[in-house]
């Protein structure tokens, strides 16, 4: 399983940031997403549900 993020779609609300701070950090530049794991090691739970506009998506290896 991969993470995948949207940039273009992400707002900068850091629900990610904050659901998750291992796998996600936000641009000091624009404040959008940055994906520090895209693919992580054991379970990444619920992550596609904490963004406000479906910016996060998992893609099946």
């Amino acid at each position: 399983m991969r993470i995948d993020v949207d940039r273009e779609r992400c707002v900068g609300s850091g629900a990610c940031v904050h659901a998750r701070p291992d796998l996600f950090d936000q641009s000091e530049r624009d404040g959008r997403v940055v994906l520090l794991a895209a693919e992580p090691a054991g379970e990444v739970g619920p992550v596609t549900e904490v963004c406000p506009v479906a910016a996060i998506s998992l893609v099946a290896d």
